[in-house]
């Protein structure tokens, strides 16, 4: 995994953010936890100013098999090469995982909604952060912008949701309650 972010200089936080962010929009139980804990820590390191794409020793000497690495690296190829018939170096100012910026917290708070327990709700966050791992990865601020603004979607989707749940969830808790002390009475 080092090689792999090594190989992609620069734009090493952008293809790790790919890789993460591409199962999790796959309906499969653990894969949004795990993932979303990783991309967590990748935010983490961006906002802390990490240029590279400082991984812990443990996911750093990672080796897929044979079958895996190929599996992953026609994945990114092809990956790429969607997105290079539309993606270019424009607004590369806004392109930067640099110290304390919108995109590492946005990418922090996708990670968060991410690990959260909502049936589909990876779906957003997963598609945000391939948009701003994408404009990383291509130094396309466009992209990141299109990322910022889907995460943004996302924060307010997913906020609407929860406190729907909660609303609903606790006016039927109270009147249970209030049926299971009616009965008692």
């Amino acid at each position: 995994m080092q090689a792999m972010a090594q190989a992609h200089g620069p734009e090493a936080h952008g293809a790790l953010l790919l890789l993460m962010a591409a199962p999790c929009l796959l309906p499969v139980p653990g894969v949004g936890t795990v993932l979303g804990l990783g991309m967590a820590a990748l935010a983490a390191a961006m906002w802390q100013g990490h240029s590279g794409a400082c991984l812990p020793r443990r996911v750093a000497e990672l080796e897929l098999s044979h079958h895996w690495a190929q599996r992953v690296l026609c994945l990114l190829a092809s990956t790429y090469a969607a997105a290079g018939r539309y993606a270019r170096a424009r607004l590369s100012h806004l392109a930067v995982a640099g110290r304390r910026s919108w995109t590492a917290l946005a990418v922090g708070l996708m990670a968060i909604i991410i690990v959260l327990p909502i049936p589909f709700g990876n779906v957003l966050p997963a598609l945000a952060t391939m948009l701003i791992g994408l404009g990383l990865v291509f130094r396309d601020g466009v992209a990141v912008l299109v990322g910022l603004t889907t995460a943004g979607v996302t924060l307010f989707v997913t906020t609407s949701v929860v406190t729907m749940a909660w609303l609903w969830g606790s006016e039927w808790v109270m009147l249970w309650v209030s049926n299971v002390i009616g009965t008692v009475s």
